[in-house]
């Protein structure tokens, strides 16, 4: 109903109402990060070559008095729509003292070189720019090198070794292996707020796909023998953290990392865990 001399109302300018954003925006269809991790990872556990099996235990904190070279690190991760291809490595060398009591009757300085380099291949179930999650496959490449330096106390037993591991008169024991492991997988990243997000990654590998015969220098009396013992191959990763977007291009992340190794082949010994905070910064396209 319109009163005299009242002009028509137009409604057709009023503002369309809003139309509520969807909780899972897709993100871009392409997306290309670069990173450089720094993992602080402690090393413990068994590591033997030749047969020969001691024990280091190096914690996180000690890390930076025992390093003997500067760790090198990469990472880098390309995403294109829901496809993924990810991966990243590190190598450390670790110096510490050992003890050998019972078989060798002396002490020795143990270098150990640890290495590895992993790549897969990911599909995600959920893509949403808030939140994402993936299942991945591919393989761990490992490298394992071992310098155990025996110090001569006079033992009696000291010829004995020389003799059946066939060591140089400077009773070094020194070899290296590598081994590529099958790895299957999960991760995710969830935004808590605005810039910062929670992720979280998880794998297992190995699956005894390198398992081969295995032995271990022991001490039977006043003799030393090679025993044979279970191969096995076999490993485990978890990490965890947050991850704060600084800018449009670049991206830091801060959490934990573990990665256990259990692997026995030959006179091969590598049963250990890195064990560290884990720190990476990077840029994104």
């Amino acid at each position: 109903m319109l009163f005299a001399g009242a002009e028509p109302y137009d409604f057709s300018k009023e503002a369309p109402p809003t139309t509520p954003q969807p909780w899972c925006e897709t993100p871009p269809t392409l997306e290309i990060r670069i990173g450089a991790p720094g993992w602080l990872a402690g090393i413990s556990g068994d590591s033997g070559v030749l047969g020969i099996v001691n024990s280091a235990d190096v914690t996180f904190s000690q890390l930076l008095r025992h390093l003997t070279h500067v760790p090198i690190v990469l990472s880098v991760d390309l995403r294109y729509q829901r496809w993924e291809l990810f991966g990243d490595g590190q190598y450390m060398e670790v110096g510490a003292s050992a003890s050998l009591p019972g078989l060798l009757f002396t002490n020795a300085n143990l270098h150990l070189k640890d290495g590895l380099a992993e790549a897969f291949l990911g599909y995600r179930i959920i893509n949403c720019d808030k939140a994402a999650v993936s299942l991945f496959a591919g393989a761990r490449y490992n490298y394992e090198g071992v310098n155990l330096s025996i110090f001569d106390n006079g033992s009696a037993q000291i010829p004995i070794l020389r003799e059946l591991l066939g060591l140089p008169k400077k009773l070094d024991a020194e070899g290296s292996i590598d081994w590529f492991d099958p790895v299957i997988g999960a991760r995710g990243k969830l935004r808590i707020w605005r810039a910062t997000s929670f992720y979280a990654e998880g794998d297992i590998g190995g699956f005894d796909a390198n398992s081969d015969s295995a032995f271990e220098i022991q001490r039977q009396g006043r003799t030393l023998v090679k025993k044979p013992i279970s191969s096995e191959d076999w490993s485990y990763q978890l990490q965890g953290g947050l991850e704060f977007q600084i800018s449009r291009w670049f991206w830091l992340q801060t959490g934990w990392r573990w990665l256990r190794t259990d692997f026995v082949s030959g006179g091969f010994t590598n049963k250990t865990d890195l064990n560290g905070p884990f720190i990476q910064g990077g840029v994104n396209f």
